[in-house]
C-alpha cells in the first residue's frame, strides 16, 4: 500500500506524457519538480519529438532566464521553423512572478498570443514553481496557455520496475525485497539511484544482487544513517550508534541538525510502539508519516517491538533536554552531547 497522492497532483504529468505520446504537444510548459532525472529524459523526448536531427541550430533554442528579458524571448519563439514544422525553446530558471511590472505585461501578451509553431518549455531546476495569484493577469495568462509538469518522486511499484530494469541491462537481477532496501538506502529519486545500482552491480559477484551487495558498497542517505543509528540504540548497541555518529561528525554534519534527525526517527519510533500497544499497523504509520511503501514502516516496527513505551517517552524528553543544553549553556562540546545521549538511550534500552 502507498500513500496516495492529493488529487491532480500528477494530472499535469499524465497528461503530458499522453500529448507526447499521441505527438500533440503544446505550446507552454513549465516544468518542474525534484526527480531531475524524469525531467531531462522527458526534455530529451520533446526535442527528439520536435527538432529533426542536424537542425538545431535553426529549431532548438536555449536560454538562461537570469536576465532574459520578454523581448528577447519573443524573438526566439517568434522564429520560424526550418524543414520541421515547429520549434522548441528551453528557457532555465525563469520565474515569470518576479519579472517588473512592464515585463510582466509583455509576457502575458505573449502567452495571450502565443506563435502556434513554438514550443516552450520553462524549466525551474534552482529556481523555485510558485504559483502567485497576487498577480491576475500572469496567473491567469499561464493557466490558459500553460501546463504545469510537476516530475516528483515515482511511486514505489514504478521505483521497484525502474530498478530492476537497471540491474537486467547491467546483468544483474534483484527481487523487491532487495529494491526496497537500495530504496530505503539510498533514496528514491532515480538521479541518486543510478550511481548506486552501477556500484553495487560492478561489485556483486553473482547474478541475484543481495541486500549485502548493497550494504557493501552503496553511499546510504543520511535519514538511512540517523535511522540505523537510532534502530542501534534501540538494541541497546551503543558501539554501533557512536560509530555512525562518529562518521557523520567527520563528514561535517552539523549536531544541530543531526539531534533534530535523531529526534524525528525517536518520535516515529514512539508512533509505532503506540501503534504496537493500541492494536495499530504499518498502514497506520505510512500515513502518519507519509511513507510511499510499507518497507520503512515494517522496519519501525521491528525496532519499536525492542523498547517499551516509557523508554520511547523518556528517550524523546532527553531530546529536548540534550536541545535546550546546546542551545542555552555556551560552551557546550554539541558532539560529546549527542554521544552521551546516545550511550543513556542504548544503556536504557
Amino acid at each position: 500500500m502507498a500513500v496516495k497522492k492529493k488529487s491532480g497532483d500528477d494530472a499535469g504529468y499524465k497528461k503530458f506524457r499522453a500529448d507526447l505520446a499521441a505527438g500533440n504537444l503544446g505550446n507552454v510548459y513549465l516544468f518542474y519538480g525534484e526527480e531531475t532525472y524524469l525531467r531531462e529524459f522527458y526534455l530529451a523526448e520533446v526535442k527528439k519529438q520536435l527538432v529533426p536531427p542536424g537542425f538545431e541550430a535553426f529549431n532548438f533554442h536555449r536560454l538562461e532566464g537570469k536576465g532574459l528579458t520578454v523581448q528577447a524571448l519573443t524573438e526566439a519563439a517568434e522564429a520560424m521553423p526550418m524543414m520541421a514544422e515547429r520549434t522548441m525553446v528551453q528557457v532555465t530558471d525563469y520565474d515569470p512572478y518576479k519579472l517588473p511590472e512592464e515585463q510582466r505585461n509583455a509576457l502575458v501578451a505573449l502567452l495571450n498570443d502565443f506563435p502556434s509553431h513554438c514550443c516552450l518549455v520553462l524549466v525551474f531546476d534552482q529556481a523555485e514553481y510558485k504559483p502567485n495569484r497576487t498577480y491576475k493577469k500572469l496567473h491567469a495568462a499561464l493557466e490558459k496557455s500553460a501546463q504545469a509538469v510537476q516530475f516528483a518522486q515515482q511511486d514505489q511499484r514504478e521505483i521497484l520496475k525502474w530498478i530492476a530494469k537497471r540491474f537486467k541491462a547491467a546483468g544483474h537481477t534483484i527481487d523487491a525485497a532487495a529494491a526496497e532496501h537500495l530504496v530505503f538506502t539510498c533514496g528514491g529519486l532515480m538521479n541518486g539511484l543510478i550511481p548506486e545500482i552501477e556500484k553495487v552491480s560492478a561489485y556483486a559477484k553473482n547474478e541475484r544482487v543481495t541486500k549485502a551487495d548493497i550494504d557493501a558498497v552503496a553511499a546510504p542517505v543520511l535519514e538511512a544513517q540517523v535511522f540505523d543509528m537510532t534502530g542501534a540504540v534501540s538494541k541497546g548497541d551503543f558501539d554501533r550508534a557512536a560509530e555512525v555518529l562518529g562518521s557523520l561528525l567527520r563528514l561535517q554534519e552539523e549536531p544541530f541538525m543531526l539531534l533534530a534527525l535523531i529526534g524525528k526517527e525517536l518520535r516515529k519510533l514512539h508512533s509505532a510502539r503506540v501503534a504496537l500497544d493500541t492494536g495499530g499497523d504499518k498502514y497506520s504509520l505510512m500515513e502518519q508519516w507519509n511513507m510511499r511503501s510499507d518497507y520503512p514502516a515494517r522496519l519501525l516496527l521491528e525496532n519499536a517491538r525492542r523498547v517499551s513505551r516509557p523508554w520511547c517517552e523518556r528517550a524523546l524528553r532527553r531530546c529536548f533536554e540534550t536541545d535546550l543544553r546546546m542551545k542555552s549553556v555556551s560552551g557546550t562540546d554539541s558532539a560529546a552531547e549527542l554521544k552521551l545521549l546516545l550511550m543513556e538511550l542504548a544503556q536504557g534500552a
